[in-house]
C-alpha cells in the first residue's frame, strides 16, 4: 500500500518520457497523467505519439502551468490550437519541439511570443507553413532564444533571419538545413547581430558564398560547430578566414564541399585545435598532402575523433600513414577511395587498434562468367 500511493503521488512525476510506449498513448493517457501530476510535471516527452491530439493537449495544459520542458515531436495531429492552449496557461515554457508537426502555421508562433515570453529552445523543423510572418512574430516577444531548429522550413527567406538577427542576440544555435531561399544577405544579419552563436547548420543551402565564412569569422568568434555539406560555392579563400579568426571549431561537416582544397586543412591543422569531427566527403580535391598537415596539426594527438573522406579519389594509404598519431581518432570514413588497400587499413589498425575503419573493396578477381555472359557483381562494405 505505502509503494501504491508513492506511484500516485503526482511530485514523485517531475520528469516523464513516454516515447518507448508511443503506440499505445491516446490521448486520455496524457489526460489522466496530467490530473495526476498538476503543478508538480516539468519535462513532458510525447515525442512520436501520433494518437495525441489538441483536445488532450488543452487538458494538459490547464493542469500542468509549470512545466518548462515539452517534447511533441512527429505528434502530427496537433495543430495551432495546441500552441494557443500552451501560450494560455503555460508562461513558464522554455524548451518546445514541434518537429515534424506540419498542420504548425505562423498562428502558433504568434501564441509562443504573446504567453511563453522565457522561451529559448524551439524546433519547427519541417512545419513548412511557417513564413518570415511567424518568425517576426515569434522572436518579438521571444527574445531570450538561445537555440532555433528550422530545419526543412522551404518557405523561408532572408527577412525572416534579418528579424532573428536583430531580436536574438542570445542566439547560440542555429538550423537552417534545406532551407533553400536563404542567402548571404540573410546569414550575414544573423552573424552581425547574434556573437554568441556556436552552431550553425546550413547544409543544403546552395546559395550562400564565402561571405558568410567571412562574417563568421569577423562576427562569431565562439563558433564551435559549422555543417554547411552540399554549399559548393564555398571555397579556400572563406574557409581561411573562417580558421583564422574561429580558434574553438570543434565539428566541421564540409561534404560536397568540391571547390576546397589542401589549403583549407592546412590552415584547419594551424588554428583550429579543438577540431573533433571533420566531414571532407566528396571533397575531391583532397590529397595526401592536406592529411598530413592535418595529422601533424594542434588537434591531431588529443582531440582529433572522427574523420570522414568518402569518395576523395586522391586520397591513398600514406593519408592513414599521416594519421596513425591521432590517438583520439575513433573512427574513419573510406568509401569509395579506390586508392585506400587492405593492407593500409591493417598497418594503420596496428597503432589504432580501437578504430572503425568503414570501406569498400572490389574483389581481387572478376567474377567467373555464367552462360557466356559476366555476372555483374558489387562491391563488399566491410567494417573493421
Amino acid at each position: 500500500k505505502a509503494w501504491n500511493v508513492l506511484a500516485l503521488d503526482g511530485s514523485n512525476w517531475q520528469r516523464i518520457d513516454l516515447f518507448d510506449f508511443q503506440r499505445d498513448i491516446e490521448g486520455r493517457v496524457v489526460e489522466n497523467i496530467s490530473k495526476r501530476c498538476g503543478g508538480f510535471l516539468r519535462k513532458l516527452s510525447l515525442r512520436g505519439c501520433q494518437g495525441v491530439g489538441d483536445n488532450a493537449l488543452r487538458t494538459f495544459a490547464q493542469n500542468c502551468r509549470n512545466i518548462e520542458v515539452l517534447n511533441l515531436n512527429g505528434c502530427t495531429k496537433i495543430t495551432d490550437a495546441t500552441c494557443t492552449s500552451l501560450s494560455k496557461f503555460c508562461s513558464k515554457l522554455r524548451h518546445l519541439d514541434l518537429a515534424s508537426c506540419t498542420s504548425i502555421t505562423n498562428l502558433s508562433l504568434k501564441a509562443l511570443s504573446e504567453g511563453c515570453p522565457l522561451l529559448e529552445q524551439l524546433n519547427i523543423s519541417w512545419c513548412d507553413q511557417v513564413t518570415k510572418d511567424g518568425i517576426q512574430a515569434l522572436v518579438r516577444g521571444c527574445g531570450g532564444l538561445k537555440a532555433l531548429f528550422l530545419k526543412g522550413c522551404t518557405q523561408l527567406e532572408d527577412e525572416a533571419l534579418k528579424y532573428i538577427g536583430a531580436h536574438c542576440p542570445e542566439l547560440v544555435t542555429l538550423n537552417l538545413q534545406t532551407c533553400l531561399q536563404i542567402t548571404d544577405d540573410g546569414l550575414i544579419t544573423i552573424c552581425r547581430g547574434c556573437h554568441k552563436l556556436q552552431s550553425l547548420c546550413a547544409s543544403g543551402c546552395c546559395n550562400i558564398t564565402d561571405a558568410i565564412l567571412n562574417a563568421l569569422g569577423q562576427n562569431c568568434p565562439r563558433l564551435r560547430i559549422l555543417e554547411v555539406a552540399r554549399c559548393s560555392q564555398l571555397t579556400d579563400v572563406g574557409f581561411t578566414t573562417l580558421a583564422r579568426n574561429c580558434h574553438e571549431l570543434e565539428k566541421m561537416d564540409l561534404e560536397e564541399c568540391v571547390q576546397i582544397t589542401d589549403s583549407t586543412l592546412i590552415q584547419l591543422s594551424i588554428h583550429c585545435p579543438r577540431l573533433q569531427v571533420l566531414s571532407l566527403s566528396h571533397c575531391e580535391l583532397i590529397t595526401d598532402d592536406g592529411i598530413r598537415h592535418l595529422g601533424n596539426g594542434a588537434c591531431a594527438h588529443d582531440r582529433l575523433e572522427v574523420i570522414e573522406l568518402d569518395n576523395c579519389p586522391l586520397i591513398t594509404d600514406a593519408s592513414l600513414e599521416h594519421l596513425k598519431s591521432c590517438h583520439s581518432l575513433e573512427r574513419i570514413e573510406l568509401y569509395d577511395c579506390q586508392q585506400i588497400t587492405r593492407a593500409g587499413i591493417k598497418r594503420l589498425r596496428t597503432h589504432l587498434p580501437n578504430i572503425k575503419v568503414h570501406a569498400y573493396f572490389a574483389p581481387v578477381t572478376p567474377p567467373p562468367s555464367v552462360g557466356g555472359s559476366r555476372q555483374r557483381f558489387c562491391r563488399c562494405c566491410i567494417i573493421l
